[in-house]
């Protein structure tokens, strides 16, 4: 498999030094150069396979055997999928993907996971230095995936006062390896960052640097992995015709993934963006005309992205063709209160705790959904770690409190030189 750079097709790597790289030349990002198709009959017999076996066959498919053995890709899909990932039917046809069950009680452990053993794996010849931006859940993933991972340091960015402190904490908490930094700014700033070390030569070369954010191709493929498995829990059910799946969308890495699978074969209708007010991508939709917005702060933190950098994948993906992808792609946007009022009348109805990320995509998917399909909507991070919104909308939750004397953080203006200080 080889993978192209969006922005200059000429570029062209294997898996481990797309992996490496992180960002490719330009500010572009790494692309299969072509999308395998998997064998109908594979698919047709997904819900007798094994979740292991699917997340291996998936991943070759997309990894060459040069940057992976199959007993390295085996080991490493095996460490990844160490916790469940359940469809949850919660009636009307609608269904969530729970996907809260990892060791930081959000989807990106998928991604992170995966990503911090093939860097393990790579990093045999030079140590590697890994920055993230992070509007939240991405660092708390990163930190902990790759904590204690020899070979690699880890630099995390998160904007100033626009976390929760339960995200602050599994960020700043571990040491070692990880370095957590705060920003005076948004989340776009922090990726703006990161954007503007990738493209420093001299800094590229002193340091040996790498991403983790869904820019890297590491992190983005595994997170396909969860559609096949939801696939196959729908089919064993028998409802996996008409499959439409909800998504909260924010760097819109997650849906980019979905995409992916789609286009190998995965029999999904169609996708759903669920964003909040950060509607870059839904006023796209309405449009046909891309542009980026700073980015504001809402309830639903980690998808607080005004510039979406995983758009220029799913522009490639469908070679700038808007009107197929607007058929195959729809989009909501919600206000804060819009997600209030959702948290609260679902659980007086069914007593089921949403955060307020999944409450945008059960609303999106809510008006998206027609009578002859079935719904799934992600629980992309568990109420626990946004529990100062939740109790809003649920007084009796039970809280948690989360102390965050101890925690090793630096901090920092908007500034590069600042930035680069920190890293090494």
């Amino acid at each position: 498999m080889i993978y192209i750079n969006t922005k200059d097709a000429t570029e062209q790597v294997n898996f481990r030094q797309a992996t490496i790289n992180g960002l490719a030349k330009k500010g572009g990002l790494y692309v299969p150069q072509t999308i395998p198709s998997l064998d109908k009959k594979w698919i047709d017999n997904i819900e007798n396979l094994p979740d292991h076996e699917i997340g291996f066959h998936v991943m070759r498919q997309l990894i060459d055997p040069e940057s992976l053995t199959d007993n390295q890709l085996k080991e490493i899909v095996s460490e990844t999928l160490s916790f469940d990932i359940p469809v949850v039917d919660l009636g009307n046809r609608t269904n969530v993907l729970e996907l809260f069950h990892g060791p930081t009680l959000a989807f990106k452990d998928v991604g992170a996971r995966f990503m911090s053993r093939c860097l393990g794996q790579f990093s045999n010849e030079e140590e590697v230095n890994v920055l993230v931006a992070t509007s939240g859940d991405t660092g708390s993933a990163v930190a902990s995936g790759f904590f204690g991972v020899e070979g690699v340091k880890v630099t995390i960015l998160f904007p100033k006062g626009k976390v929760s402190n339960f995200q602050e904490y599994q960020m700043s908490s571990l040491g070692h390896n990880i370095k957590a930094v705060e920003v005076e700014g948004t989340f776009d700033d922090c990726q703006a960052l990161v954007k503007q070390a990738f493209r420093d030569k001299d800094l590229n070369k002193k340091y040996n640097l790498s991403s983790a954010n869904s820019i890297n191709v590491a992190r983005l493929l595994p997170q396909c992995l969860y559609y096949f498995l939801a696939y196959k829990q729908m089919k064993q059910r028998g409802l996996a015709n008409e499959l439409v799946i909800s998504v909260p969308s924010g760097n819109f890495g997650n849906i980019t993934a979905g995409i992916l699978a789609k286009k190998m074969g995965l029999p999904i209708k169609r996708f759903v963006a669920a964003n909040n007010a950060n509607d870059t991508f839904y006023q796209y939709i309405q449009t046909g005309n891309w542009k980026t917005k700073p980015s504001v702060q809402t309830f639903s933190n980690a998808m607080d992205v005004g510039a979406p950098s995983n758009f220029d994948r799913i522009r490639h993906f469908y070679n700038g063709n808007y009107d197929q992808l607007s058929q195959e792609i729809k989009a909501y946007t919600y206000s804060d209160e819009d997600t209030l009022t959702k948290m609260k009348s679902y659980y007086q109805a069914s007593e089921y705790v949403l955060d307020p990320h999944g409450a945008v995509g059960l609303l999106a998917l809510d008006a998206d959904l027609s009578p002859s399909e079935q719904g799934i909507f992600l629980a992309t991070a568990h109420p626990k770690k946004f529990e100062s919104v939740v109790i809003q909308a649920i007084p009796d939750y039970p809280i948690q409190e989360v102390n965050l004397n101890g925690c090793k953080k630096s901090e920092i203006a908007n500034d590069y030189k600042a930035f680069v200080a920190e890293i090494g």
